[in-house]
């Protein structure tokens, strides 16, 4: 007979007759979708998570590839740090030879190094103005009768020609290395946007001045250099790399503290804003100082000095987070400006375009012709200030070194 027959149940005591037994509860309810979110997730990140040494770096790759908070809670996670936590708890880390003899004396040569390196730059361009000056009043083995200029300048074109490689290759071995690296390698355009830059400001005013008066008479020009400009600019590469590591330093640290990208965010701005206002104020008192002690002084030169330091600085401190792009685009903006200015006046002399020299003749006849290059450098300068307050808040833009991760497809990517 029948379980139904006898009024049995299949496992159980007896039921009604006539009446169906109930099914039993299954074990598990039923899931759309993966039964593990994140798995995907440690898929698609693998080399990021091996080679991570904390929670944080990895926090950092995944907001480099556009996962936020808002993408986090699709992984059943509250944020992204509490995601990273995950991801750095499941993923095994990867074998990494063990340091040969850790030690604290290589650290400290190192950073020795460093300093002496960022002292280079102004210590040559002082040698090379004081080295020009006494070329002036030194007798030069060069006979008069082969040239057409006198021997004395010769010497001093010499000398100031030598001193300038020096101090570039000093400048360029500075912003390989240290705290003003480059995370990315940047488009070689901006080397050329920085040259003009200098070029102008060493020489600019005296070019411009050159142009209203209706020159230049090219076979008798004799450039005039600033060199009060030159020598805080290369001496301001000291406070620039100080500054640059205290904020680095700051950012990580409050990177490890923040459990949100909001919270992060909020710690970041101040810092960034006390890194910008500290290496203003280094500026301000080069320029007025090394101006007033070479003749160069007024307030002219020294704002334009300062805009153009404090342009660098922020391009160079894009660059060192990993956003090349922005980096160029102040420096390109600027010369734009000034080549713009440059160029107004001559073609204000033909027909019908006088009005296009109107606004430099004016300026210059107002505040002086330092007054081109500080406005064409600061209005730059507040455009990468605005843009770093938004991108240097990010997580992506700390990490220790970037990995080498295998591209996620683009998330929501709102910043704080």
């Amino acid at each position: 007979m029948t379980a139904a027959e006898t009024g049995t149940g299949p496992d159980g005591p007896p039921s009604e007759p006539g009446t169906r037994p109930a099914p039993r509860p299954p074990d598990t309810p039923t899931r759309r979708g993966p039964a593990d979110p994140v798995k995907t997730l440690m898929h698609r990140h693998r080399t990021l998570c091996e080679h991570a040494v904390d929670p944080m770096e990895i926090a950092a790759g995944l907001e480099a590839h556009g996962v936020t908070d808002r993408t986090a809670a699709r992984f059943r996670h509250r944020d992204v740090f509490s995601l990273a936590e995950e991801l750095y708890a499941r993923v095994p880390r990867a074998e990494t030879p063990p340091p040969d003899t850790p030690g604290s004396e290589p650290v400290r040569r190192g950073r020795g190094v460093r300093a002496v390196l960022h002292l280079l730059p102004g210590a040559l361009c002082a040698a090379t103005v004081a080295a020009v000056a006494a070329a002036a009043h030194a007798s030069t083995p060069v006979p008069t009768a082969w040239i057409d200029a006198p021997s004395t300048q010769v010497a001093q074109a010499v000398v100031g020609a030598a001193g300038a490689c020096l101090v570039l290759l000093a400048l360029r071995l500075c912003v390989r290395h240290g705290p003003l690296r480059a995370r990315r390698p940047s488009a070689r355009a901006a080397g050329l946007w920085t040259c003009w830059l200098a070029a102008y400001a060493l020489c600019g005013d005296w070019l411009l001045r050159l142009l209203l008066a209706g020159g230049p008479e090219l076979p008798h020009v004799r450039p005039q250099f600033a060199t009060g400009t030159a020598l805080a600019l290369t001496c301001a590469v000291v406070p620039a790399a100080w500054c640059a590591h205290w904020f680095a330093a700051r950012a990580r640290r409050g990177l490890a503290d923040s459990r949100c990208l909001t919270a992060f965010g909020s710690r970041v701005r101040p810092l960034l804003l006390v890194a910008v206002t500290m290496q203003l104020a280094a500026l301000l008192a080069l320029s007025a100082a090394l101006g007033a002690t070479v003749g160069d002084g007024g307030a002219g030169p020294v704002v334009a000095a300062t805009a153009l330091g404090l342009l660098l600085f922020l391009a160079r401190l894009l660059a060192r987070h990993g956003f090349p792009a922005a980096a160029a685009a102040g420096p390109a903006a600027a010369v734009a400006l000034e080549v713009t200015a440059l160029a107004s006046v001559p073609a204000a002399r033909l027909p019908g375009l006088a009005p296009l020299g109107e606004p430099v003749e004016t300026a210059v006849t107002l505040l002086g012709p330092s007054a081109v290059p500080a406005v064409a450098c600061a209005l730059p300068a507040a455009g990468l200030l605005l843009h770093a307050l938004r991108a240097l808040t990010g997580a992506s833009a700390h990490a220790p070194d970037p990995v080498a991760a295998p591209a996620a497809p683009p998330a929501e990517a709102d910043r704080p």
